[in-house]
C-alpha cells in the first residue's frame, strides 16, 4: 500500500494548524485521520489539539504493534487512553494485512474503496443527529462505539480517506472521476490527494452549490445551500501487488 496525503486547514488566524490531523506509517502499512469537533471553540478550547494528540498517540501505539499485524482497534484504544487534551474528535484508522483492509471508524471521517474507477465500498457514517458525529473524547464517546471494518482488496484498488471536509463537498461520482483522471495521468498518491483536496476546497466555497452537505441538511429539515467550509484532509493509497 503506497500512501500520500494533503491537508488544507480552513483559514483561522487563531488556529493556523486547523482542526484536522492525520498520519501515515508506511513501514506498518497503516494510516489514520482525525477531525477535532469544532464546537469546542465556543468554550475557548482549540478543537485541533485533541485530534493532533490522538493521532500522535496512535503513531506511538503502532510502534508497539507487530509488522503486518497492526490491530486498528487496539491502536485506537491505546491512543484514546493516552490522550489528555480537552475536546473530542472523530477518527478513522486503516491498515493493510495481506489482501484485506482492516479499519476502525468513529464519526464522519472515513474512506472509500475504488476498483475499476467505481466506488465499491464506503465506510458507514456515525451521527447522533445532523452535523453531530459520534466523537472520541474524555467526556464523550469511547472506542467501544467505533465500528470495526474489513474489506477485501486486490492490486490496482485505490483507497481515498478523509475528514468530512472531503465527503461533505465532493460527490462519490466526483471522487471517482478525479481518481480516474489522476491515475491515468500518472499521479503519485500525494499528488492525487492534493488534486482531490483542492476540488473539495473549491466546492466548499461555492455559496450556490448543491453539495452533499446541502442534501444532508435538507433531509434533516435544515435550510442550507452551498458547500461546507471546513478543514479538508485527504489520504490516497494505491494497493500494489506484493512484489511491487
Amino acid at each position: 500500500m503506497l500512501a500520500g496525503s494533503y491537508y488544507i486547514p480552513k483559514y483561522n488566524e487563531s488556529k493556523p494548524l486547523g482542526e484536522d490531523s492525520h498520519f501515515i506509517c508506511a513501514e506498518k502499512q497503516t494510516f489514520g485521520v482525525a477531525d477535532g469537533v469544532g464546537g469546542w471553540a465556543k468554550k475557548g478550547i482549540d478543537p485541533g489539539e485533541y485530534a493532533r494528540e490522538l493521532m500522535d498517540n496512535a503513531v506511538f501505539a503502532i510502534e508497539d504493534q507487530p509488522m503486518g499485524g497492526v490491530n486498528p482497534m487496539a491502536v485506537l484504544n491505546e491512543a484514546f487512553l493516552n490522550t489528555e487534551a480537552q475536546g473530542s474528535s472523530t477518527a478513522c484508522i486503516l491498515t493493510l494485512k495481506g489482501n484485506v483492509l482492516h479499519a476502525v471508524n468513529i464519526g464522519d471521517s472515513g474512506f472509500v474503496l475504488i476498483r475499476d474507477w467505481k466506488i465499491v465500498y464506503k465506510s458507514p457514517v456515525q451521527h447522533r443527529r445532523f452535523n453531530c458525529p459520534l466523537q472520541l473524547g474524555n467526556w464523550r464517546d469511547n472506542p467501544s462505539m467505533a465500528e470495526e471494518l474489513k474489506v477485501g482488496v486486490i492490486p490496482g484498488d485505490i483507497v481515498v480517506a478523509g475528514s468530512d471536509g472531503l465527503f461533505d463537498n465532493l460527490y462519490e461520482s466526483e471522487i471517482e472521476e478525479l481518481v480516474s483522471q489522476g491515475v491515468n495521468d500518472g499521479k503519485f498518491p500525494a499528488d492525487l490527494a492534493s488534486t482531490i483536496a483542492q476540488f473539495a476546497l473549491i466546492n466548499s466555497m461555492d455559496n450556490c452549490a448543491i453539495s452533499p452537505f446541502t442534501i444532508a441538511a435538507q433531509e434533516a429539515g435544515v435550510e442550507f445551500i452551498g458547500g461546507k467550509i471546513d478543514d479538508i484532509t485527504v489520504v490516497v493509497a494505491y494497493i500494489a501487488s506484493p512484489d511491487y
